[in-house]
Protein backbone atom coordinates (compact mmCIF):
# COMPACT_ATOMS: atom_id res chain seq x y z
CA UNK A 1 0.00 0.00 0.00
CA UNK A 2 2.88 2.40 0.34
CA UNK A 3 4.01 4.56 3.28
CA UNK A 4 0.40 6.34 3.45
CA UNK A 5 -2.09 3.75 3.19
CA UNK A 6 -1.94 0.72 5.72
CA UNK A 7 -3.34 -2.92 5.42
CA UNK A 8 -4.00 -5.18 7.44
CA UNK A 9 -6.64 -8.87 7.87
CA UNK A 10 -7.89 -10.11 11.05
CA UNK A 11 -10.16 -12.98 10.62
CA UNK A 12 -13.04 -11.86 8.34
CA UNK A 13 -12.15 -7.85 8.33
CA UNK A 14 -9.70 -6.08 6.10
CA UNK A 15 -8.95 -2.97 8.07
CA UNK A 16 -7.45 0.18 5.04
CA UNK A 17 -5.98 2.58 7.52
CA UNK A 18 -5.13 6.33 5.41
CA UNK A 19 -1.64 6.80 7.56
CA UNK A 20 -1.09 10.60 6.21
CA UNK A 21 -1.05 12.73 9.32
CA UNK A 22 1.35 15.58 8.39
CA UNK A 23 -1.15 16.83 6.05
CA UNK A 24 -4.58 15.51 7.55
CA UNK A 25 -4.83 12.32 5.00
CA UNK A 26 -4.95 14.37 2.14
CA UNK A 27 -6.52 12.84 -1.40
CA UNK A 28 -2.71 12.62 -2.64
CA UNK A 29 -2.14 10.74 -6.12
CA UNK A 30 0.12 8.35 -3.35
CA UNK A 31 -2.25 7.73 -1.27
CA UNK A 32 -5.46 6.85 -4.12
CA UNK A 33 -3.38 4.15 -5.24
CA UNK A 34 -2.97 3.00 -1.77
CA UNK A 35 -6.27 3.03 -1.39
CA UNK A 36 -6.79 1.05 -4.76
CA UNK A 37 -3.86 -1.31 -3.79
CA UNK A 38 -5.86 -2.07 -0.84
CA UNK A 39 -8.94 -2.57 -1.94
CA UNK A 40 -7.61 -4.37 -4.76
CA UNK A 41 -6.21 -6.75 -1.98
CA UNK A 42 -9.57 -7.19 0.13
CA UNK A 43 -11.77 -8.10 -2.90
CA UNK A 44 -9.15 -10.97 -4.14
CA UNK A 45 -8.68 -12.01 -0.46
CA UNK A 46 -12.12 -15.01 -0.28
CA UNK A 47 -12.20 -14.58 3.86
CA UNK A 48 -12.97 -11.00 3.32
CA UNK A 49 -16.12 -10.21 4.60
CA UNK A 50 -15.71 -6.62 5.36
CA UNK A 51 -13.72 -3.41 5.11
CA UNK A 52 -13.08 -1.01 7.23
CA UNK A 53 -11.70 1.85 6.44
CA UNK A 54 -9.72 4.15 9.14
CA UNK A 55 -7.28 6.73 9.57
CA UNK A 56 -4.29 7.98 11.95
CA UNK A 57 -4.04 11.16 13.58
CA UNK A 58 -6.92 13.44 14.33
CA UNK A 59 -8.54 14.04 10.99
CA UNK A 60 -10.43 11.28 9.28
CA UNK A 61 -9.32 13.22 6.02
CA UNK A 62 -9.10 17.00 4.56
CA UNK A 63 -9.67 16.13 1.11
CA UNK A 64 -7.47 17.19 -2.17
CA UNK A 65 -3.65 17.82 -1.24
CA UNK A 66 -3.55 21.18 -2.67
CA UNK A 67 0.47 21.10 -1.99
CA UNK A 68 0.23 19.07 -5.32
CA UNK A 69 -0.58 21.94 -7.31
CA UNK A 70 3.02 23.47 -6.82
CA UNK A 71 4.86 23.43 -10.35
CA UNK A 72 2.12 21.14 -12.39
CA UNK A 73 -0.11 22.33 -15.29
CA UNK A 74 -2.93 23.74 -13.53
CA UNK A 75 -5.19 22.09 -16.57
CA UNK A 76 -3.43 19.04 -16.22
CA UNK A 77 -3.61 18.70 -12.61
CA UNK A 78 -7.13 19.50 -12.45
CA UNK A 79 -8.12 16.75 -15.10
CA UNK A 80 -6.01 14.21 -13.33
CA UNK A 81 -7.55 14.72 -10.19
CA UNK A 82 -10.87 15.13 -10.80
CA UNK A 83 -10.50 11.67 -12.56
CA UNK A 84 -8.95 10.41 -9.37
CA UNK A 85 -11.64 11.06 -7.29
CA UNK A 86 -14.30 9.66 -9.46
CA UNK A 87 -12.60 6.07 -9.94
CA UNK A 88 -12.08 6.36 -6.61
CA UNK A 89 -15.42 6.63 -5.54
CA UNK A 90 -16.43 4.08 -8.00
CA UNK A 91 -14.35 1.38 -6.65
CA UNK A 92 -15.40 2.04 -3.14
CA UNK A 93 -19.25 1.58 -4.34
CA UNK A 94 -18.54 -1.09 -6.66
CA UNK A 95 -16.23 -3.80 -3.72
CA UNK A 96 -18.22 -6.29 -3.53
CA UNK A 97 -17.72 -6.47 0.33
CA UNK A 98 -19.41 -3.70 2.88
CA UNK A 99 -17.26 -0.69 3.40
CA UNK A 100 -17.33 0.80 7.19
CA UNK A 101 -15.95 4.33 7.71
CA UNK A 102 -14.38 4.66 10.84
CA UNK A 103 -14.15 8.09 11.75
CA UNK A 104 -12.93 9.42 14.58
CA UNK A 105 -11.46 12.97 13.96
CA UNK A 106 -12.34 15.82 11.08
CA UNK A 107 -13.80 14.82 7.49
CA UNK A 108 -13.36 18.00 5.15
CA UNK A 109 -14.21 18.35 1.72
CA UNK A 110 -13.71 15.31 -0.26
CA UNK A 111 -13.20 13.22 2.61
CA UNK A 112 -17.34 13.69 2.91
CA UNK A 113 -17.77 11.98 -0.54
CA UNK A 114 -15.12 9.14 1.01
CA UNK A 115 -17.35 8.73 3.53
CA UNK A 116 -20.46 8.83 1.42
CA UNK A 117 -19.60 6.24 -1.06
CA UNK A 118 -19.08 3.72 2.32
CA UNK A 119 -21.85 1.39 2.92
CA UNK A 120 -21.82 2.28 6.75
CA UNK A 121 -20.44 5.20 8.67
CA UNK A 122 -19.40 5.30 12.30
CA UNK A 123 -18.27 8.37 13.82
CA UNK A 124 -16.98 9.55 17.42
CA UNK A 125 -19.10 12.25 18.97
CA UNK A 126 -16.01 14.57 18.53
CA UNK A 127 -15.93 14.17 15.09
CA UNK A 128 -16.80 17.33 12.88
CA UNK A 129 -17.72 17.47 9.06
CA UNK A 130 -17.57 20.20 6.77
CA UNK A 131 -17.87 20.65 2.87
CA UNK A 132 -15.79 23.53 1.99
CA UNK A 133 -15.26 24.14 -1.55
CA UNK A 134 -17.46 26.83 -2.07
CA UNK A 135 -15.14 28.89 0.06
CA UNK A 136 -12.04 28.45 -2.34
CA UNK A 137 -13.89 28.75 -5.27
CA UNK A 138 -15.44 25.35 -6.35
CA UNK A 139 -18.24 23.25 -5.62
CA UNK A 140 -18.44 19.28 -4.48
CA UNK A 141 -19.27 18.19 -7.99
CA UNK A 142 -17.87 14.80 -8.02
CA UNK A 143 -18.70 13.81 -4.43
CA UNK A 144 -21.96 15.09 -5.06
CA UNK A 145 -22.54 11.75 -6.62
CA UNK A 146 -22.38 9.54 -3.13
CA UNK A 147 -23.70 12.75 -0.62
CA UNK A 148 -26.35 13.66 -2.59
CA UNK A 149 -28.71 10.13 -1.87
CA UNK A 150 -27.05 9.98 1.39
CA UNK A 151 -28.28 13.50 3.01
CA UNK A 152 -31.69 15.11 3.53
CA UNK A 153 -32.46 17.44 0.45
CA UNK A 154 -32.79 20.10 3.36
CA UNK A 155 -29.41 19.23 4.54
CA UNK A 156 -27.65 19.38 1.85
CA UNK A 157 -28.90 22.79 0.50
CA UNK A 158 -27.38 24.03 3.60
CA UNK A 159 -24.04 22.76 4.20
CA UNK A 160 -23.24 22.45 0.05
CA UNK A 161 -23.27 26.27 0.35
CA UNK A 162 -22.41 27.77 4.05
CA UNK A 163 -19.59 25.10 4.07
CA UNK A 164 -19.91 25.67 7.98
CA UNK A 165 -18.80 23.22 10.31
CA UNK A 166 -21.79 20.48 11.76
CA UNK A 167 -20.66 17.46 14.37
CA UNK A 168 -21.49 13.70 14.11
CA UNK A 169 -24.89 14.15 16.15
CA UNK A 170 -26.29 16.39 13.42
CA UNK A 171 -24.29 13.79 10.90
CA UNK A 172 -26.47 11.41 12.05
CA UNK A 173 -29.91 13.27 11.86
CA UNK A 174 -28.99 14.47 8.49
CA UNK A 175 -27.87 10.32 7.34
CA UNK A 176 -24.50 11.76 6.66
CA UNK A 177 -23.02 8.74 8.89
CA UNK A 178 -25.09 5.66 10.53
CA UNK A 179 -23.65 5.98 13.86
CA UNK A 180 -22.08 8.53 16.05
CA UNK A 181 -20.95 6.43 18.67
CA UNK A 182 -18.94 7.11 21.91
CA UNK A 183 -16.87 4.81 21.61
CA UNK A 184 -15.94 3.79 18.01
CA UNK A 185 -13.94 0.71 18.34
CA UNK A 186 -16.45 -1.25 19.71
CA UNK A 187 -19.29 0.11 17.51
CA UNK A 188 -17.06 -1.17 14.31
CA UNK A 189 -16.19 -4.21 15.55
CA UNK A 190 -19.64 -5.06 16.62
CA UNK A 191 -20.93 -4.34 13.27
CA UNK A 192 -18.24 -6.34 11.47
CA UNK A 193 -18.95 -9.06 13.60
CA UNK A 194 -22.63 -8.69 12.29
CA UNK A 195 -21.50 -8.83 8.61
CA UNK A 196 -18.93 -11.67 8.98
CA UNK A 197 -22.41 -13.91 9.72
CA UNK A 198 -23.06 -13.34 5.76
CA UNK A 199 -22.08 -15.25 2.57
CA UNK A 200 -19.94 -13.64 0.41
CA UNK A 201 -22.40 -14.25 -1.97
CA UNK A 202 -25.41 -13.04 0.03
CA UNK A 203 -22.80 -9.72 1.13
CA UNK A 204 -22.36 -8.62 -2.38
CA UNK A 205 -25.84 -9.31 -3.77
CA UNK A 206 -27.02 -7.19 -1.13
CA UNK A 207 -24.40 -4.38 -1.12
CA UNK A 208 -25.35 -4.13 -4.93
CA UNK A 209 -29.01 -3.32 -4.46
CA UNK A 210 -27.81 -0.70 -2.07
CA UNK A 211 -25.82 1.08 -4.52
CA UNK A 212 -27.02 0.53 -8.11
CA UNK A 213 -29.15 3.83 -8.29
CA UNK A 214 -25.86 5.56 -7.02
CA UNK A 215 -23.95 3.75 -9.88
CA UNK A 216 -26.45 4.77 -12.43
CA UNK A 217 -25.87 8.21 -11.75
CA UNK A 218 -22.44 7.96 -11.78
CA UNK A 219 -22.26 6.77 -15.65
CA UNK A 220 -24.83 9.56 -16.41
CA UNK A 221 -23.62 12.19 -14.93
CA UNK A 222 -19.74 11.21 -13.67
CA UNK A 223 -18.42 12.68 -17.14
CA UNK A 224 -20.15 15.69 -16.91
CA UNK A 225 -19.14 16.73 -13.50
CA UNK A 226 -15.22 15.99 -13.66
CA UNK A 227 -15.42 18.00 -16.70
CA UNK A 228 -17.20 20.48 -14.32
CA UNK A 229 -15.01 19.86 -11.72
CA UNK A 230 -11.67 20.30 -13.87
CA UNK A 231 -13.01 23.65 -15.34
CA UNK A 232 -13.78 24.79 -11.64
CA UNK A 233 -10.36 23.92 -10.22
CA UNK A 234 -8.77 26.28 -12.68
CA UNK A 235 -10.40 29.25 -12.89
CA UNK A 236 -9.19 32.85 -11.34
CA UNK A 237 -11.35 32.26 -8.48
CA UNK A 238 -10.26 28.78 -7.46
CA UNK A 239 -6.21 29.60 -7.68
CA UNK A 240 -7.05 32.93 -5.58
CA UNK A 241 -8.95 31.03 -2.99
CA UNK A 242 -6.32 27.74 -2.87
CA UNK A 243 -3.29 30.28 -2.88
CA UNK A 244 -5.41 31.85 0.49
CA UNK A 245 -6.40 28.44 1.87
CA UNK A 246 -2.13 27.83 1.67
CA UNK A 247 -0.71 31.48 2.61
CA UNK A 248 -3.42 30.79 5.72
CA UNK A 249 -5.08 34.03 4.97
CA UNK A 250 -9.05 35.17 3.60
CA UNK A 251 -9.71 35.42 -0.22
CA UNK A 252 -10.18 38.88 -1.85
CA UNK A 253 -14.31 38.19 -2.19
CA UNK A 254 -14.01 36.89 1.69
CA UNK A 255 -16.62 39.38 4.02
Amino acid sequence: MGDLVRYAVDGGVARLTLDSPHNRNALSTALVAGLHEGMRAAAADAGVRVVVLGHAGGTFCAGADLSEAAGRDPADLAAGRAREMTDLLRAILELPVPVIAAVDGHVRAGGMGLIGACDIVVAGAQSTFALTEARIGVAPSIISLTLLPKMSPRAAGRYFVTGEKFGAARAAEIGLISVAAEDVEAEVSALAAEIGRGSPQGLAASKRLTTAAILAAFDRDAETLTAQSAELFVSEEAHEGMMAFLEKRPPRWAR
